[in-house]
């Protein structure tokens, strides 16, 4: 009877297919998937906000079969993760039969973890992605998937709709696509988020300036006991954390890599790399940070810290952290919705100083290459982006219970909001993204401002393929975080001296076959601009 009962829904359901066939015009589901757009060709500036179209529902793509997929997510596993991926997943279920189980990679150990993950061929299928976390060089070693313009077509064809063609371009290592981009621009430049009661109690200057930060600094360690004047951010950086405010912004400089010790000036048309650590400016930097830590302005044990620098913050351990505009205003934002006893502001201490926005890799999504579930991965990440059911979920939460949204695009942050916060769900960012209600206006003011006069330059795009110097990269790295960190944290007395051997060390790990590779390829790309 259960049999025959299947047997005659099937037959239902095929005749509804046909009779949408036949009004659809080329709509047959049988006939073989052809792209309708490229990677390449797509990119219209989409910005609906209505619900998504799964492409379970038009019958093309076969769903009978359930799939859990597996996601690995960066940072903290939220509170309330359990009851809010239950609610995704009831709609997931509905929409595409798939379900999804999330894997979080904390702050204090991500770094190493992410990277094992990979190397270690585990199965999951889904992965967060970003620039900074090593996007081009995990691409480059096989860990992701690669996109290809019949899969995105295919199955995600609101993505394809939506997202901006540079987004597609920038995303792309040596002309291949690994990732699926966030699709809404973001502010990347640092700021000091700082206790402007402690400023005010000790009659301070305003914090505009490197001068005034480190006065601030020194006077706190001095009479603040109990509080630290700085926390970094803790993980695998190979710089100082203060590094991109007085280093990069300061002197109107970009960085390729993180990882890597070079850099370019913002308006060279040229594209000329250089050694940072051989400038002057670095190494009157160093004299600023060797000041700074005979006055006690962070831990001693600051090498070794695992210390989350926002939750200390939030709590009055520290007096102050650096992070991006959009980080901090939050931090703000839930500080006050929690009436924190601390007056708090931020400081733009680079102030006329030329910004950039982050290109679309600095969050993503990427399908692990070993992945069973490719297409209902990619069915997923075109809900997430673009289904405003499933993208309220996975960004804020479950409806009056983490927030309540106010209009189409704000909401308001509720009682139980800090229990769905604090990890990667970033890579999701889209056109339907919701801004909180309580956001600072200080800090809207200061991206608007800087989104008004955002600066490009030609090598905003340029993605770097190291697979020629994978073993010198790996080596100089490790000499960045063996003699340039210590440095930067005032822990070595002689800085000449300091300096010296870590040049010394870099051109042993082959700093300067990683530098002509880099220059070559920067030369070829201006070329053909």
């Amino acid at each position: 009877m259960l049999k025959r009962n299947r047997m005659m829904l099937l037959a239902l359901v095929l005749t509804f297919v046909m009779i949408l066939s036949a009004c659809g015009g080329n709509n047959n589901a049988n006939a073989p998937a052809e792209p309708t757009n490229s990677a390449s060709e797509a990119g219209g500036n989409s910005t609906d906000t209505g619900t998504a179209t799964d492409p379970a529902a038009s019958g093309t793509i076969d769903t009978s079969k359930e799939v859990k997929l597996k996601m690995i997510f960066v940072g903290p596993k939220p509170v309330d993760y359990d009851s809010v991926f239950a609610e995704i997943n009831k709609v997931l279920k509905e929409k595409i039969n798939a379900t999804i189980e999330g894997e979080f990679l904390d702050w204090s150990d991500w770094a190493q973890k992410y990277p094992l993950k990979l190397a270690a061929n585990e199965d999951f299928d889904l992965i967060y992605s970003a620039n900074w976390a090593g996007y081009n060089d995990q691409a480059l070693k096989g860990g992701f998937l690669e996109l290809t313009d019949e899969l995105l077509n295919k199955y995600m064809p609101e993505t394809m709709k939506a997202m901006p063609q540079v987004s597609w371009d920038q995303a792309k290592v040596n002309g291949k696509l690994y990732m699926v981009p966030q699709n809404r621009g973001e502010s990347v430049e640092k700021l000091i988020l700082y206790r402007e009661d402690l400023r005010k109690k000790y009659n301070l200057p305003e914090i505009n300036s490197p001068e005034t930060y480190a006065t601030y600094l020194k006077t706190i360690a001095e009479k603040e006991k109990g509080v630290a004047p700085f926390t970094p951010e803790t993980g695998d950086w190979k710089y100082h954390n203060l590094d991109r405010v007085l280093l990069k912004q300061q002197n109107e400089w970009n960085m390729f890599d993180l990882d890597l010790p070079f850099a370019f000036k913002l308006d060279d048309p040229t594209g000329k790399v250089f050694n940072v650590y051989e400038t002057q400016e670095f190494k009157d930097l160093l004299v600023y940070y060797k000041d700074l830590a005979d006055n006690n302005a962070w831990s001693k044990n600051v090498l070794n810290s695992k210390n989350d620098h926002q939750a200390d913050f939030k709590a009055g351990k520290t007096a102050s952290i650096t992070h991006n505009n959009g980080t901090l205003g939050a931090l703000m934002a839930l500080m006050r919705q929690e009436n924190s006893p601390y007056e708090v502001a931020l400081a733009d201490i680079n102030q006329g100083k030329k910004k950039s926005i982050a290109i679309s890799t600095q969050n993503g999504t990427s399908i692990h290459a070993t992945s069973k579930n490719v297409e209902r991965s990619l069915m997923m990440i075109d809900l997430m982006q673009n289904d405003k059911q499933l993208h309220d979920l996975i960004m804020y939460g479950i409806n009056g219970v983490h927030y309540e949204p106010v209009g189409d695009d704000k909401y308001k942050a509720l009682e139980k909001n800090p229990n769905y916060t604090g990890f990667s769900n970033w890579n999701f960012n889209s056109p339907l993204n919701r801004d909180n209600e309580a956001f600072p206006q200080e800090a809207s003011d200061l991206v608007n401002s800087w989104e008004a006069s955002v600066y490009h330059y030609d090598l905003e795009t340029f993605v770097f393929d190291n697979s020629k110097v994978k073993t010198e990269i790996a080596n100089v790295g490790n000499v960045m975080l063996r003699y340039a960190i210590p440095l930067e944290y005032g822990v070595i007395e002689d800085i000449d001296k300091g300096l010296a051997e870590l040049n010394k060390q870099l051109k042993s790990a082959g700093l300067d076959k990683i530098q002509t590779e880099l220059q070559a390829q920067i030369d070829a790309f201006l070329a053909n601009k």
